[in-house]
């Protein structure tokens, strides 16, 4: 789980990964019980040779010393989905302090460390690894016998793997009950529970067990991240990047955080002396480190200097993170969006007439639909769609930016004039769009020193090092000014209408699942997270698409509501922890909780539902089921909307 404290663990024992026992017989078990049998454990043995769908016989609860296994549903046959299992542990036995419950921070913290220890255990801590897939051997071959959790990765998020109350404490799992063909490998599941599954339950969900001086430097750090990210208002700074931070990655496709074996010129941050804030946290003190101000600020600096990875680390700082990452204490705004183009994405009834107007053909951009997005139309929804959530801060690439989107210079405003330019550019809305919303920017730009005109702050990244180069900027903003004025050309950001979400089309109608982080397959259509960056998790996406179903279930959708109200009302739901219980679990289709979810924000639920080709909103105020017919960017004789 990318948690540095554990890796020692993983060394001892147990063969690691798909493909590592060479034979095609169950996995190699050294690990013992640590108590008498359970009935659970006999009546399995007596399952021994049955046929498989047998095994429903174990549905419900066993009691177990010091604990209760939930049985909540089990599979059809060896090659359907796993079955799904629970195992609590009364508080009483668990012994937990009430103080490491009570507060939502407090409680995810814990229960992210219990699930981390529990995974780290069940997957060769023991000296087995609980989690190798059986498989070949042909049909009679054995098979199954995995245990599957939510492991975490780098981020401590409010997830559904473990719940802890002030009466219990819970772990919930996935097990692919063993098989030989479709015949009952009864011994071979007994085993799994008594000499897996009940000592990683006793190793990570008992207080006794575990080290207590590192669970507390865990809640400690998660809490002190959180408090770092409620002072950014008061100090008039949308962003902080602690001295001593570690920015950089393994890799693309490894978060953890690069060492100095892994390059000896790694380089960590300090802070500019002229931007340096302090900032005050209830158990480690003080810290210093760089403060990005509210308002327009920009990163520049040469190819490969540390512009975009100063960048990612603000836009996952809406995130606490395991202690050891290195970018615990890169916080950022908790209502901050990252925008991008997104060519191709699907928009539904979006009002992007700040900066889209005067379309070919006189098509309507106060409610504007396509199923392929041009580059600028794209990065204009992406905006409004997150000013209508409420988005306080922008994080902007230019790397990633339609350029006609950003900026149009002298001469090609000389050449096309603007009568015939249907985008108003991002440098004329950057300034009202703080100066009439609250809303601060911070972006990477590499290609214009227009931009330079309405900034607040200028840093820029040398040798991955950030200086503070504000007045030179304005210095030559005095000494070379800008033909056109185009940066403060624009006075007013405008208005916008906000959508209201129309039921149909937003039922699944077929399977639902999410395999990756970055789309979700949703009945006959799919969602495309891709460029919705700040998902982290696979978890969250699968959190996403319960919740569309969850909203397309429900009488929530009536026509009338808008967009920004129904999400905050489902995400009211998903946070909720009365007495300590999961609000993800109010997911849930099966009628029991699901351990496989982490919380997504407000804003990606929304992207999630803006993004699914088969919604239809309409701008408030008007007749439900009256909206225009969708239209394309670029046009196109052979195409019209479905519903048209």
């Amino acid at each position: 789980g990318g948690y540095p404290w554990w890796e020692h663990i993983k060394t001892k024992g147990g063969k690691k990964g798909k493909g590592s026992q060479q034979d095609y017989g169950p996995p190699e078990k050294r690990a013992k019980r640590t108590g008498p049998e359970t009935e659970l454990e006999q009546w399995l043995k007596k399952l021994e040779g049955r046929p498989y769908p047998s095994y429903k016989d174990v549905v419900g609860e066993w009691q177990c010393p010091s604990m209760t296994i939930f049985v909540d549903r089990v599979q059809s046959d060896p090659y359907a989905p796993p079955s799904s299992l629970r195992v609590r542990v009364p508080m009483k036995e668990a012994g937990f302090p009430t103080e490491y419950l009570t507060g939502p921070t407090r409680n995810s913290a814990l229960c992210d460390f219990i699930i981390r220890a529990f995974a780290d255990i069940i997957a060769g801590g023991s000296g087995t690894d609980w989690t190798q897939v059986v498989s070949g051997g042909g049909w009679s071959g054995s098979k199954g016998g995995n245990v599957q959790v939510d492991v975490p990765g780098q981020f401590v998020l409010s997830r559904s793997s473990v719940a802890a109350t002030k009466n219990f404490v819970e772990v919930r799992l996935l097990l692919a009950l063993p098989a030989r063909g479709r015949t009952i490998e009864g011994h071979r599941a007994a085993e799994i529970i008594g000499c897996g599954l009940i000592p990683a339950v006793e190793g990570a969900l008992f207080f006794s067990a575990l080290d207590q001086d590192a669970l507390w430097k865990h809640i400690q750090a998660v809490e002190d991240q959180d408090a770092c990210r409620q002072q950014l208002a008061a100090a008039g700074i949308v962003g902080f990047v602690a001295n001593g931070a570690v920015l950089p990655r393994k890799s693309g496709v490894d978060d953890r955080p690069m060492t100095l074996d892994d390059d000896p010129n790694l380089v960590v941050f300090s802070s500019p002396k002229s931007l340096e804030v302090e900032m005050k946290l209830p158990h480690c003190g003080s810290i210093k480190g760089m403060g990005i101000k509210m308002g327009i600020t920009l990163i520049i600096g040469g190819g490969f200097h540390g512009k975009s990875t100063l960048l990612q680390a603000l836009q996952v700082g809406v995130y606490n993170k395991v202690p050891g990452d290195g970018r615990e204490f890169v916080v950022f705004d908790p209502q901050g969006v990252k925008v991008r183009a997104e060519d191709g994405r699907y928009i539904a009834g979006t009002d992007i007439s700040p900066f889209i107007n005067n379309l070919p053909f006189e098509k309507d951009t106060k409610h504007f639909s396509t199923k392929d997005a041009s580059g600028s139309t794209s990065q204009a929804a992406n905006i409004v769609e997150a000013l209508e959530m409420g988005v306080t801060s922008l994080l902007v690439d230019e790397d990633t930016c339609a350029t006609n989107f950003m900026i149009r210079d002298a001469r090609m405003q000389a050449l096309v004039s603007p009568d015939s330019e249907p985008i108003t550019a991002f440098i004329q809305k950057v300034k009202p769009l703080f100066e009439e919303r609250g809303v601060s920017t911070v972006m990477v730009i590499g290609g214009t020193g227009d931009f330079f005109e309405v900034a607040t702050t200028v840093i820029q990244m040398q040798r991955y090092q950030p200086f503070d180069v504000t007045e030179k900027a304005r210095q030559i903003v005095q000494q070379m000014p800008s033909q056109t004025e185009i940066a403060t050309k624009d006075r007013s950001f405008g208005t916008t209408l906000p959508r209201v979400p129309l039921r149909h089309g937003l039922a699944a109608g077929g399977k639902v699942s999410a395999k990756s982080l970055r789309c979700i397959s949703y009945g006959d259509t799919e969602v495309e997270l891709t460029n919705v960056e700040q998902l982290v998790e696979i978890s969250q996406a699968k959190a996403l698409a319960d919740c569309l179903q969850k909203l397309g279930d429900g009488g929530q959708v009536d026509g009338k509501t808008t967009l920004k109200q129904l999400v905050e009302s489902l995400y009211s739901q998903l946070e909720c922890d009365k007495a300590g219980l999961n609000g993800l679990d109010s997911l849930s289709r099966y009628g029991h909780p699901n351990g496989f979810y982490a919380l997504p924000r407000k804003f990606e639920i929304a992207a999630a539902w803006s993004r699914l080709r088969t919604a239809r909103m309409v701008g408030q105020g008007e007749v439900s089921g009256k909206h225009e017919p969708m239209v394309r960017d670029e046009p196109d004789d052979d195409w019209e909307d479905e519903e048209a």
